[in-house]
Formats: C-alpha cells, structure tokens, sequence
C-alpha cells in the first residue's frame, strides 16, 4: 500500500489546544509549501474565537479545492473542522 492509500484515523474529540496544535501544523506545512497566503490565513489563530477559526478553515478548504497536491493539508483542515464544536 502506498503513502497515498492510507487512511486518515478519523479523530472528533480534540480540544482547544489539540486544534490550535493541527492549525500551527497546517500554517507550517504551507510555509514549507510555499503557501505563504494560506499560511496566512492562520497566523494568531491561538486564542481566536471559534466562528473565526471556523471562517479561517473553510475559507482555506476552499482555496485548496483546486490544488489536489496539497490534499495531505487539505485532510488535516477537515479533520479541524470536524472538531470545531469543541471549542470553547
């Protein structure tokens, strides 16, 4: 099986910090990328209230949308927003 045929464990009990932590994980694979505009998008995401981070993750999953080579920051956004109703 290759990398590209593994699966996403599907996680919908992360807290705060666990989604702040994916978010900081996203802004420094598109840095390494070269997305520097989608990086962007979640500088001083930490602390930031949940319909903004909830703004800031669809915006970015639509700016992905016509980019499948960056599917892998792509996955790790949805499984954010997936989690979003745990922020307090």
């Amino acid at each position: 099986m290759g990398d590209e045929e593994k699966t996403m464990k599907l996680v919908t009990n992360l807290d705060r910090n666990a989604i702040e932590a994916k978010l900081a994980q996203v802004r420094t694979d598109a840095q390494s990328a070269n997305l520097k505009e989608l990086a962007d998008m979640f500088n001083g995401v930490e602390g930031m209230p949940r319909a903004q981070i909830e703004t800031k993750v669809k915006n970015a999953l639509r700016w992905l949308a016509d980019k499948p080579q960056h599917n892998r920051i792509a996955s790790q956004l949805e499984l954010v927003g997936l989690n979003l109703k745990n922020l307090k």
